[in-house]
């Protein structure tokens, strides 16, 4: 076997493990040091929020218990996704979706809705209609979507990852058949929806000032001047110990002088495996950096993708990286978590 099945097998293992632990969980969360970081981000005028998964949410009470007591918004990591919620063509499956709703009201909660037109994640269906299908179905969609959860699900990301590193439009079946202006009709759609939703456009790896950053910028300019409605961008904030770029408060502050809110939607630094005492030193010092430069841009959310390393993407998707999160696979806090409450309390 090869240096990269074995990582491969590595990673498998460790997300078996970090799986079989979370599901031993099924007793009260113990208390996490200090002030929530719910408190906190409130005490600051920030939203602090984190993706869940919906299985684990259910079945697992200390997982639940720490997601009520932690955060002030949950964004579903999938359950919202197109493969999920319309799996053959209009017929919808709103379920696991709606459990995420119930819990996140019954804890008096946000909801971020997560995504409506995203190259990734699409039944195969999709990808085999013409032109005016494609159309259809993308209206039909949005407007079910939104519809459904109108007066529940206050922000939604609409479209998201539509730029390329190099700063082209992505090559979607969106674009492809569509053309551009599928982008401005997504908004159109959803805002007809629910015009009480807020509407961001989500990227990832556009935190400096480059390429990507400059044509989103020019996406967005054209679509507030078009009369689009368009009211935020989201940041994704995917990080490793490289750390944030330097620029990125520059960078956002160009979205924010467009008049449209700023928030950090999906941040993690993940770590090469296997982690050590030094690169969670290092994880922290990165974490606050992103809470203090969303502090100082005004975001008005700070949304964490996950926040136990027992349910992370990045160690289910990138093999020889994992530890991304605020908490270990057993629920426990991270350095991570002891720097990013101190940031928010100003520290």
């Amino acid at each position: 076997m090869n240096g990269r099945r074995w990582a491969v097998v590595a990673v498998l293992l460790l997300v078996v493990v970090a799986a079989a632990t979370l599901a031993r969980q099924g007793r009260n969360a113990k208390p996490l040091p200090g002030q929530t970081l719910r408190a906190l981000g409130t005490q600051r005028g920030i939203l602090v929020g984190t993706a869940v998964r919906g299985d684990v949410l259910k079945g697992n009470r200390a997982y639940r218990q720490l997601v009520a007591q932690q955060f002030s918004t949950v964004t579903p990591e999938n359950e919202m996704k197109w493969y999920a919620t319309e799996p053959s063509r209009g017929k919808f499956d709103f379920g696991p979706g709606d459990a995420i709703v119930a819990a996140a009201q019954g804890a008096g909660q946000a909801i971020r809705g997560h995504t409506l037109v995203w190259y990734s994640q699409l039944p195969p269906w999709v990808d085999g209609l013409d032109r005016a299908d494609l159309a259809a179905a993308m209206r039909e969609h949005i407007q079910r979507m939104v519809g459904h959860y109108a007066g529940r699900v206050g922000v939604w990301d609409v479209v998201n990852e539509a730029i390329t590193d190099g700063g082209a439009l992505r090559r979607s079946v969106f674009l492809r058949r569509l053309g551009p202006g599928y982008i401005a009709t997504a908004f159109r759609l959803a805002h007809a929806a629910d015009p009480k939703a807020k509407l961001y456009i989500n990227e990832i790896g556009a935190e400096s000032i480059g390429p990507k950053s400059d044509r989103l910028l020019a996406v967005v300019r054209g679509l507030k001047a078009a009369g689009v409605p368009i009211d935020g961008v989201g940041f994704q904030m995917h990080s490793n110990l490289a750390g944030v770029p330097a620029d990125f408060v520059a960078n956002a502050q160009r979205f924010e002088a467009l008049g449209l809110d700023v928030a950090i939607t999906e941040a993690d630094v993940g770590l090469k495996l296997p982690v050590t005492p030094a690169q969670l030193t290092a994880q922290a010092a990165v974490y606050t950096t992103i809470v203090r430069d969303c502090l100082k841009v005004k975001c008005v959310a700070l949304t964490f993708w996950g926040f136990t390393d027992g349910r992370s993407w990045i160690s289910e998707t990138e093999p020889g990286m994992g530890g991304a999160d605020l908490l270990d696979a057993a629920l426990r806090p991270k350095p991570a978590f002891g720097a990013v409450q101190q940031a928010l309390a100003g520290g």
